[in-house]
């Protein structure tokens, strides 16, 4: 067990000692007593079935005629003042709720329309100071060697020389258009972010980076009679 150290004792000792000195002076009736007189004068007011008056305040708190608490008295015969009154704000914890959502006008339509300005501007200082690479007229009695498709279409250009017209043509393009129509269908994850999306993600990745290689060896890697060969070595038959 702990022993109690000295110094804390002869304190303890000095306190009882002390409480005890007041409490004999107080039941002695002396001049010193700790009760204020004016709580003495309330407590025999309330017994005696009298008036007792409010401490600081000069309010009146009348006692009923048969001798009991005073009216408005609160636990144990004491009064209460009210003090003042506490906002609701103060204490209840009230937590705005975040919200993502906003209304396409004028939030979202306000910047797409500053952006379609932006890039009509552009497009147009650019035509005005390059000029547009055109070719000579076209000869029909010439067949351009190697003869491409727009960039845009080289990809299908390409399937052309792996499959049947009709695969490369209408199988291959028509499963792809299929796939992204049903793909919504397929995923229904409600979440807006990338993270959450990753079927989406990876389905329109694997399409793109398709795509994206077949154009980029129609256009680079294709040569005279349409032959694969290496830009730096024979050179780019690419134009725009």
């Amino acid at each position: 067990m702990t022993e109690i150290p000295e110094h804390l004792l002869k304190r303890a000792q000095a306190a009882r000692e002390k409480a005890a000195s007041q409490g004999s002076e107080s039941s002695g009736g002396g001049d010193e007593s700790r009760i204020p007189d004016h709580l003495l004068e309330r407590s025999k007011a309330a017994k005696a079935g009298g008036v007792a008056v409010a401490d600081k305040g000069g309010a009146v708190v009348a006692a009923p005629a048969g001798g009991g608490l005073p009216v408005g008295a609160g636990p144990g015969g004491h009064t209460q003042r009210l003090l003042t009154v506490v906002k609701s704000g103060s204490i209840q914890d009230v937590k705005a709720v975040p919200v993502d959502k906003v209304h396409t006008w004028p939030h979202l339509l306000s910047i797409e329309f500053v952006a379609a300005l932006g890039c009509t501007a552009f497009v147009f200082l650019f035509s005005w100071f390059v000029n547009a690479p055109l070719l000579q007229a076209a000869n029909f009695n010439q067949t351009p060697n190697p003869s491409k498709a727009p960039w845009y279409f080289l990809g299908l250009q390409e399937l052309l020389t792996m499959f049947h017209p009709m695969i490369a043509g209408v199988t291959i393009p028509g499963m792809g258009l299929i796939a992204l129509m049903f793909a919504p269908y397929l995923d229904r994850n409600p979440s807006n972010k990338p993270e959450d999306r990753k079927f989406m993600t990876s389905l329109f990745t694997v399409h793109l980076m398709f795509w994206a290689v077949l154009v980029v060896i129609s256009s680079f890697f294709r040569g005279p009679g349409y032959n694969f060969t290496f830009p730096w070595r024979d050179g780019i038959f690419f134009e725009l």
